[in-house]
């Protein structure tokens, strides 16, 4: 793995933003944790996908009231993955420790490993946003090629079209390949992975055999396999495609830089969080409806600056962080609208699939 570290020696934007942060809340007096909005997102998210599944599983209705409950329970499924999760896994859910780790643990319930997206995400996505060598997000693939750096082959002509079924697979693809390929070969992508407790072991095997019972043995006999085969099918198409096209927006558009290292080591010229804005995108800011349901990552900026702090006051803090951007010289990156974050997403894949000269 090479060394990548960011030139913070005459660091002046974070210590500047950080004081503004810490000042709105002291004078506010209120906590950096979650609050009655994230408290309310989880006892409406969770058993509202609890209900779905059985549903699904145990009410005779039609093949097509059941397929559309499964699509639904799809995009529920990502909402507590964006919303619940992430906050949790973040540490920024409660104060209390215990309360993330349990939480966290929803992860596990999507059929993911909260041990490893920690690291995958917390570490190594936030600390090298799109770095190309580094960030696991924006890994080298022979399907898509998500920056200049990365090399080109004919059928990224096509990318801007068939990364819609890419996305659509990719909770599939995590679940089922990228979780076991990471826990195997001890690594994410190029960074070795940490160290793994008996207990994580055992929480990696058994939450992976607990989402094989529940959503492919119970299915299968109490529904049958051709029924099981669809739903599922159909449930992974809408949470692997919300799950990939939310995340993309903040990265993976127009407005966005990036960086690439090799085998040797590189400092790149900016502080931290300078690389942090220039890399990192908002999309829907002031969309109330968008913020609920993406667990406020259209306010990715935001959450780059300060993964520490919940969602649910990166509205407030966005306009914080807009005046420190101007005042710093630096340019501020929001997309106003949704529709507008995914045209710059396709344009700039369908710039992408065009051979270099």
């Amino acid at each position: 793995m090479p060394k990548v570290t960011f030139n913070n020696k005459n660091a002046l934007f974070f210590p500047a933003l950080k004081s503004a942060v810490e000042e709105y809340f002291s004078i506010n007096n209120i906590p950096k944790t979650g609050n009655w909005e994230l408290y309310l997102k989880t006892v409406v998210l969770i058993p509202a996908a609890i209900t779905l599944y059985l549903s699904v599983l145990l009410i005779p209705m039609p093949a097509a009231l059941s397929i559309s409950l499964c699509a639904v329970l799809g995009f529920v499924l990502a909402c507590i993955g964006f919303n619940v999760m992430h906050d949790a896994c973040h540490g920024s859910y409660s104060s209390r420790s215990q309360v993330n780790d349990t939480l966290g643990l929803t992860l596990n319930a999507l059929g993911g490993n909260a041990f490893i997206w920690k690291q995958k995400h917390n570490i190594i996505h936030h600390t090298y946003t799109n770095v190309d060598g580094l960030d696991d997000d924006i890994a080298k693939s022979p399907l898509m090629r998500q920056c200049g750096s990365q090399k080109w082959v004919p059928m990224h002509r096509l990318q801007h079209i068939y990364v819609v079924a890419v996305y659509a697979i990719s909770s599939f693809a995590w679940i089922f390949i990228m979780d076991f390929t990471k826990y195997l070969s001890r690594k994410v992508y190029r960074t070795p992975l940490q160290s793994m407790k008996l207990s994580d072991h055992v929480t990696f095997w058994v939450s992976k055999l607990l989402y094989v019972l529940f959503y492919i043995v119970l299915p299968v006999v109490l529904m049958g396999w051709q029924a099981w085969a669809i739903g599922f099918a159909v449930m992974h198409v809408i949470m692997g495609f919300t799950l990939g096209i939310v995340f993309q927006l903040a990265h993976v558009v127009e407005e966005t830089q990036f960086e690439v290292v090799g085998d040797d080591a590189k400092v790149i010229e900016n502080e931290w969080a300078i690389h942090q804005i220039k890399t990192t995108s908002n999309f829907a800011p002031g969309h109330k409806l968008i913020s609920w349901f993406a667990g406020g990552l259209n306010y990715q900026v935001e959450h780059h600056l300060f993964p520490r702090i919940s969602h649910v006051h990166y509205p407030a803090l966005s306009k914080i962080v807009e005046a420190k951007c101007i005042e710093h010289g630096l340019v501020y990156n929001s997309i106003p609208t949704m529709q507008g974050a995914v045209a710059s997403h396709f344009r700039f894949m369908k710039t992408l699939g065009v051979k270099p000269h």
